[in-house]
């Protein structure tokens, strides 16, 4: 058998421009990969750049998108492997723009060897191609570096991810924004749009005193958050839904082993109204609610907190925001940052590591890459 050099992965920059999966990779496939215990499954629809043949899918694509489904199946393992040996067989064209299913699994597992099968085709079932592999073990530990450097996959194990809510995971702020209303209404003041725009994301204590002023008695902001949280759960009730996104990325990290949180400037009662409806309670390790911190964000209180009930340290945790004084808490805890313009415009969340319009742009790999150097400010 020949002697295979020391490999070093380095899952920031090698994994990430990988042409197969890698995130950063302007010419690449950018597959996404789900795992079910058994079965490594990405869909991909190719496009004109993909073609041999005018409107059909060049075969170094279909090969390609095969390789890399037989790798991820032993990634999913836990096993590092390079292709050794590989058969692929055509079954039919594949037409560009129609969307492809791509699935994989592990046939034999040796000492030394995997052998994994791939298999594309189309939505409807029709195979398009089918593939075995052989391919070597190599263990990331020997490589020519002084600190072992696991894929991004295995790597994130150790991380955490905290996810506010409010905005971030269901779309909320209409039904805020009426509940605040009415509560300000009784007392005969106006709240505008404007206002909570402004305001959203903060503790119902701040909210309340930037709106009637600072001398408002602690008694008076317990009755006002009261009646504001009780307006808010009735109307909201049955009328919510998961954000694009949230579900398959939140399973998504649990499937990798990442430990989740929910950091939340809401009640706790309202947490658990929402993460009950929406069926994620089970995912989170660690819930922190408005009542478990004395400051609210931009104070950086409650997403620390959350870091120290997962045990993990807070430059190794990300978290997911919409709100500026989210974005704000979160970098002066150490944290990276993804914010969602869910809320706010992409130019209020510059503060961020990375910005984007929906959870549905983003993968196990895009978070990985927020911890190679979380910016504090």
């Amino acid at each position: 058998m020949a002697n295979w050099p020391q490999i070093s992965i380095d899952a920031y920059e090698d994994i990430t421009m990988c042409f197969g999966c890698g995130r950063n990779n302007p010419i690449g496939l950018k597959l996404n990969f789900t795992w079910d215990g058994k079965t490594a499954r990405t869909e991909f629809t190719p496009n004109k750049l993909y073609q041999g043949w005018s409107g059909i899918v060049h075969g170094g694509i279909i090969e390609c998108l095969l390789d890399e489904a037989m790798s991820y199946a032993s990634y999913f393992e836990g096993i590092h492997t390079l292709t050794a040996k590989m058969q692929v067989r055509m079954r039919q064209p594949a037409l560009i723009d129609q969307p492809l299913i791509i699935t994989s699994s592990i046939t034999k597992k040796a000492r030394k060897l995997v052998e994994t099968r791939g298999d594309v085709s189309l939505t409807d079932g029709t195979p398009v191609a089918e593939s075995t592999a052989t391919m070597f073990i190599f263990n990331p530990k020997q490589s020519n570096t002084t600190e072992e450097s696991p894929s991004a996959m295995s790597k994130i194990k150790t991380k955490a991810v905290i996810w506010d809510m409010d905005g971030v995971i269901a779309d909320t702020a209409p039904y805020h924004l009426i509940a605040w209303q009415e509560a300000f209404q009784k007392r005969g003041v106006n709240f505008t749009e404007d206002d909570f725009r402004r305001s959203f994301g903060q503790r119902n204590d701040t909210i309340i005193r930037n709106i009637l002023g600072e001398e408002t008695s602690a008694d008076e902001i317990k009755v006002i958050g009261s009646e504001k949280e009780a307006n808010f759960r009735r109307r909201i009730r049955q009328n919510f839904k998961p954000l694009p996104g949230v579900i398959k990325l939140i399973t998504s990290l649990k499937e990798h082993g990442v430990k989740i949180a929910l950091a939340s400037s809401a009640p706790m009662e309202n947490i658990q109204l929402l993460t009950k409806g929406l069926g994620i309670s089970k995912y989170f390790q660690a819930i922190i609610s408005d009542e478990d911190v004395a400051e609210g964000k931009p104070s950086p209180q409650v997403f620390l907190l959350a870091a120290e009930k997962l045990g993990v340290e807070p430059k190794h945790c990300i978290v997911i925001e919409d709100a500026i004084a989210g974005v704000t808490a979160a970098k002066r805890a150490g944290m990276g940052c993804l914010a969602v313009t869910n809320t706010h415009p992409g130019a209020s969340l510059t503060a961020a590591d990375l910005i984007v319009d929906t959870l549905e742009e983003v993968s196990v790999d895009d978070l990985e890459g927020l911890l190679k150097s979380p910016r504090e400010i």
